[in-house]
């Protein structure tokens, strides 16, 4: 009898295009899940048989409650190296084994500018105009060259977003609660006296910190009144690091240029959600993570997860 391997979250039917399942054949059955289970009476009874389940990214908790509903469950494999929603604790108890996939930091960094340069140059404005016989060239773009990119975070994302920005010869400042000079300087960035500093004085802001007690609400009413009515926020990263009601009235006010946003409170988004339809937004469904590259890694890695398990060495074991 083959196990049942359950893939959720393949939005794009990608689990089964992009990586080769077929060593698993004889003993895996994979079925996968396009909808998103909104809660964990419907999740419970979607994978109540799966012996293996394959989630993506931080979207799906499962927390104790819920691995203590799936008796049948043996491994979990999160895309990523880390994962702040799984009971790690609780996996252990039950019997289930927890593994990871790499995930490069290049598509969340393309994915950074891609945001920042539509909001400069207004791009989707321009291009819904264009392609509705509206006028021609509504906007003024905001100038990147001599201006200044403020980069919460300088890590292995953010410190590319930062050479990105000096590519196009901005003058880059990066902060956050751990970040040293010597850090800076080896990224050829200046090291912004405070987070106040680098909000008060940044023509973009750009977020790439991991989400943490710390971080979360990182940025709230009081750090969006410090933004200049001229500059861009850009989160790519966590969305609790950012207030997000505080951020609408902003957007709403005109207290800020813009905002490029890829991460929210509660994924996917709700249709009548306001952030759907708030003014001065660069919105999109989470794709920082959504590239060719990281999915033939994810689901990739994926069953080599689960063949090296069968085989009694499981690889990359969370946490």
């Amino acid at each position: 009898m083959r196990l049942r391997c359950a893939v959720l979250d393949d939005f794009q039917n990608a689990a089964t295009t992009f990586a080769d399942w077929s060593p698993l054949s004889d003993r895996v059955e994979v079925v996968t899940y396009a909808e998103h289970f909104t809660t964990e009476d419907a999740l419970a009874a979607a994978v109540a048989d799966a012996d293996i389940v394959v989630t993506l990214r931080e979207r799906v908790p499962f927390p104790a409650s819920l691995l203590a509903r799936l008796p049948r469950l043996k491994l979990l494999i999160a895309s990523g190296m880390r994962n702040s929603v799984i009971d790690y604790a609780a996996a252990r108890a039950n019997g289930v084994t927890v593994c990871g996939t790499e995930s490069a930091g290049t598509p969340p960094v393309e994915l950074t500018w891609a945001l920042l340069l539509g909001l400069a140059r207004g791009i989707v404005q321009e291009n819904n105009a264009l392609r509705a016989g509206g006028p021609w060239q509504s906007t003024v773009g905001a100038d990147l060259h001599g201006r200044r990119l403020g980069v919460l975070g300088l890590g292995r994302i953010g410190s590319r977003v930062a050479q990105v920005g000096l590519a196009f010869g901005m003058e880059v400042t990066a902060w956050s609660q751990n970040l040293t000079e010597e850090r800076a300087d080896e990224v050829g960035v200046t090291l912004a006296r405070s987070k106040e500093d680098l909000l008060s004085t940044s023509d973009f802001v750009s977020i790439h910190l991991a989400l943490s007690d710390r971080t979360r609400g990182l940025v709230g009413a009081a750090e969006l009144a410090l933004l200049q009515p001229t500059a861009y926020l850009i989160n790519t990263s966590r969305a609790a690091i950012v207030d997000q009601d505080a951020l609408l009235t902003a957007l709403h006010e005109g207290r800020i240029a813009g905002a490029g946003i890829d991460v929210f409170d509660t994924e996917p988004l709700p249709t009548d959600h306001p952030m759907r339809t708030a003014p001065r937004l660069l919105a999109t469904p989470h794709l920082g993570y959504v590239s060719r590259a990281n999915y033939e890694r994810y689901y990739g890695q994926a069953v080599e997860a689960i063949t090296s398990y069968l085989s009694g060495t499981p690889i990359r074991v969370l946490p």
